[in-house]
This record gives C-alpha cells, sequence and structure tokens, in this order.
C-alpha cells in the first residue's frame, strides 16, 4: 500500500460494518466472533477513537496469521459465586473476549444487581468506552479496566515494570446522554511525543523520561525511555490497581509477565480485563435517575468558562457528538485501513 495515499473518506456505519465483517471472516474468524469484534471496533470508530478502530485490523490481522491470536479459540465462561463470573478467552481476538466478559458482567448484574468478571487469556480488546456505552444503554453504570503491555516505569524505578492500563466508567442517563470515561495511565500517547521529534520541538518534562528514569523535554530521549503515569505517584498507583484486577485476580499475566505483541506478535499476551456492572434500576425508577443525571451535568455544565468558545463539557460528550455526526455523515476512515480490509475481505469465503 502506498502510505502516502492515507487520506481520510466517509463511508456509511452499515458498509463500514459489512466490510469489516468480511475482513474477519477473511482473517479465519466465524461470522459469529466476527460481530462480537467489529461491533466494538466500528464503535470506536464513531467515537472517533480511530487508533482503536478497524485499523487495528493491521495488528490484530498480523497476530492472527502467525497465530499468535486464535483464529477459533474456545471462549470459557465459568460462574463461581451468584455475582462473579471467570472468563478464559483461549487467547481470543481482544473485542471478542470482552464482549463475553461483559456479557458475563451483564447476566451477574441482571440476577444480583450487581454483578462481575475476571478475564483471562485474552489480547489487545480496543477502547474501554464502547462496553461502557452497551451497558449504559441497557441501564447498567460500570466500572472497567484492562492491562496492557509493559510501557511505564514504577514510581522511582528506570525501567518499564508496568503497562499504560485503561480504565473507564459509564454512568446511564435515561433521558439523554450517559457519562463516560475511557482513559489510560500515561499522561500522554507515545504519538504525540513522536509528532514533537518529527517536528523538532521539545516536550513538557512531565510527559516522560529518558532511559535512566530521569524526566526529559528531549522527545528522543523520551522515545528510548519510558512513559510518565498521569498524576505522578497516584497515577502509579491507579495503574496498580488496573493490573491488580486485571491481571492478578483475573489470573491472566501482569507486569512484566505480560508478553509485547510487538516483539513477540507470534505468541500469547494472556491480557486479563475485569468488568464491574450495577444495574442502576435496583436503585431507584428511572425518572429518579434521570433528573439527578441532569442536575448533575447542568452543574458542571452551568460553570462560566475561562474561555467562552470552550464550555465546560462531560465525560463521553465529544466521542458521543462525533458519533452521532458520523451515523448522519459517514464514519471516517483512512485509505491505508480501508484498502488492508479490502485485503483481506476478499479472501473470504
Amino acid at each position: 500500500m502506498n502510505a502516502s495515499a492515507n487520506n481520510p473518506k466517509a463511508i456509511s456505519e452499515t458498509q463500514l460494518h459489512d466490510l469489516g465483517l468480511r475482513a474477519f471472516r477473511g482473517l479465519g474468524l466465524s461470522a459469529e466472533h466476527a460481530k462480537d469484534v467489529v461491533d466494538i471496533l466500528v464503535m470506536a470508530d464513531l467515537f472517533g477513537l480511530s487508533t482503536h478502530g478497524l485499523s487495528r485490523v493491521e495488528s490484530y490481522g498480523e497476530r492472527l496469521n502467525v497465530n499468535g491470536i486464535s483464529k477459533t479459540p474456545n471462549v470459557t465462561v465459568k460462574k463461581v459465586a451468584p455475582a462473579l463470573a471467570t472468563v478464559d478467552g483461549d487467547n481470543g481476538i481482544g473485542p471478542l473476549v470482552g464482549m463475553h466478559g461483559l456479557r458475563a458482567a451483564l447476566a451477574a448484574a441482571k440476577e444480583c444487581g450487581i454483578g462481575a468478571s475476571f478475564v483471562r487469556g485474552s489480547n489487545h480488546f480496543g477502547p474501554i468506552s464502547p462496553y461502557g456505552y452497551i451497558a449504559a444503554q441497557q441501564g447498567f453504570a460500570s466500572v472497567i479496566g484492562s492491562n496492557a503491555t509493559t510501557t511505564i516505569a514504577p514510581w522511582g524505578g528506570s525501567d518499564a515494570r508496568l503497562g499504560n492500563s485503561p480504565i473507564g466508567f459509564a454512568v446511564p442517563h435515561p433521558n439523554g446522554q450517559p457519562f463516560m470515561l475511557d482513559m489510560a495511565m500515561s499522561v500522554v500517547a507515545r504519538a504525540k511525543i513522536r509528532n514533537a521529534f518529527k517536528h523538532g520541538e521539545s516536550i513538557p518534562d512531565t510527559w516522560a523520561t529518558d532511559k535512566h528514569g530521569r524526566a526529559t523535554t528531549d522527545p528522543k530521549a523520551a522515545l528510548d525511555g519510558f512513559l510518565q503515569p498521569v498524576g505522578g505517584h497516584k497515577g502509579y498507583g491507579l495503574a496498580l490497581l488496573v493490573d491488580l484486577f486485571a491481571g492478578l485476580l483475573s489470573n491472566a499475566a501482569y507486569l512484566t509477565h505480560v508478553k509485547s505483541w510487538i516483539d513477540a506478535p507470534d505468541e500469547p499476551q494472556n491480557l486479563g480485563h475485569f468488568f464491574i456492572l450495577i444495574d442502576t434500576q435496583r436503585l431507584g425508577s428511572s425518572q429518579w435517575l434521570a433528573d439527578r443525571m441532569s442536575d448533575f451535568a447542568s452543574i458542571l455544565h452551568d460553570s462560566p468558562p475561562v474561555d467562552s468558545n470552550q464550555p465546560v463539557i462531560v465525560p463521553g460528550q465529544i466521542e458521543l457528538a462525533k458519533m452521532e455526526r458520523q451515523r448522519r455523515d459517514g464514519v471516517v476512515i483512512d485509505d491505508n485501513t480501508l484498502a488492508l480490509l479490502h485485503q483481506y475481505a476478499a479472501l473470504a469465503t
């Protein structure tokens, strides 16, 4: 593919979903498994999270093709208590395993009012916000997390020992849009540091360290070093919480036991996730929740902005506005991703 021909194009959600299904069928997934994967990745693109949307067909496809990810996993769910389940993804593709984890937690929460699932044997499962949105649309509040390949040094350390592990929450709003937060543990993504290096710009010394663990404003040194956790030592603690739940308690790999999908694409990562869901209807009526959510949002929105061109927003507001716009005008996808999707779709039988 010609990397210079990477102009974003808009395609309807239906067309994109169909193309994604055919692409993952071409990569060897069953129709049922492909649907779970594409449901999550297309929603990521709808939210504008293109780095975690169908562009992931490149890295997922490479690992599927070298058997680093199983094309035909036997994902199993075990109910270990009335409100608690464990999920073994059998090295399946991440969004597929993630959807099993979400459904297991949903089933438990529907029965008990609160439910949790702990997932092992998985891989990169996309962004958290699609899972939270799916749960919120059914009236469930959620806290969801996953561990990741190591890119962050422990606080005061000088080498990468923990991952840039994401965590998120979602709270439904019966008469409006849910609140959704989806955040990783680093101050910024490595992509921002690469862009600064490309343009010959310095970076804030809060973004990353050099390879010796010292704060740096040099993007080249930062790329050779480690990402800084958000909130300093507090972010370090939060990152550990995510890995303790997603990795250790899930009986998945954790910290340095997580293999790099870049360095070892043909080896299972054994990533872990956790899903904690609450049935808000057990706490009060839909009208009760709608009134409180509307009041909660208005208290924040009514704060006079420092910049009149940038009013106060709440978590998820930008992503949900993008979804509404892209469902109307088409989903923006770059040429390289479209070309790769068509390439794999051509292999579908």
